[in-house]
């Protein structure tokens, strides 16, 4: 469905967001894998209330990195979460493997 659509691309962008700011900071990202799990409205319009993002990254990456990462994704880069509602819960979670 489209409102799918919309939860995928925000999910993709803020994957590349992730993975570009771990690269520029000069760590060695190996992989990474995103998923993204939402709930909807129950009545019409049944737009989005509450999205989970959970981060797998694998490689010499710091946790504070992969923090900064997501919230930089977050706050200033990913231009599909910012076109979400405002009251729209996003949570994200990530995790490093070596």
């Amino acid at each position: 469905s489209r409102v799918e659509a919309l939860g995928t691309a925000m999910a993709g962008g803020m994957a590349i967001d992730v993975a570009d700011i771990v690269v520029k900071g000069r760590h060695d990202l190996s992989s990474h894998d995103t998923r993204i799990t939402a709930g909807r409205r129950e009545e019409p319009p049944r737009y989005f209330v509450r999205c989970t993002l959970h981060f797998t990254v694998v490689g010499e990456v710091t946790v504070h990195a992969v923090e900064r990462a997501i919230q930089l994704s977050r706050d200033k880069y990913c231009s599909v979460w910012h076109s979400f509602r405002p009251d729209t819960e996003l949570v994200t979670t990530f995790e490093v493997n070596p």
